[in-house]
């Protein structure tokens, strides 16, 4: 089973480091059900279109970073914990190095066939809002 997890956490990756529209579209439609959730501090929103945007709009606030995991993805029955750093792609930093503006753990919940139904994110750094 730990293979699901990695693999449903393998896409969830490739949609928040998508950045062309059709990319993302696809890579969203890849990782989460229909009526899949994201919810952290910072956004609640439900269905494709609406993760779509927030990936969106994280990378318009970032532009040229990209999300990586940060350690191991650990994971029971139909549920997955693992934490994530957004980093300076041009940066080229390794886990752990370098300037990570952005970190934090995430939840998941999957459906029968390995597809993301919800995600609960925390955010444990975050910049300064000037």
């Amino acid at each position: 089973m730990s293979a699901n997890y990695e693999s449903a956490v393998a896409r969830y990756f490739e949609a928040w480091n998508a950045t062309e529209p059709e990319a993302l579209r696809k890579a969203v439609a890849a990782a989460w059900t229909e009526d899949g959730g994201y919810t952290d501090p910072l956004a609640e929103v439900r269905g494709h279109e609406g993760i779509a945007a927030v990936i969106d709009a994280v990378h318009e606030q970032f532009p040229g970073f990209v999300f990586r995991p940060l350690g191991a993805v650990d994971g029971h029955h139909d549920i997955a914990r693992f934490g994530w750093e957004l980093v300076d792609e041009a940066e080229g930093a390794t886990e752990g190095q370098g300037s990570a503006p952005v970190a934090g753990f995430d939840v998941i919940t999957l459906d029968g066939e390995g597809r993301i139904r919800q995600v609960l994110g925390f955010l444990d750094r975050v910049p300064p809002m000037a």
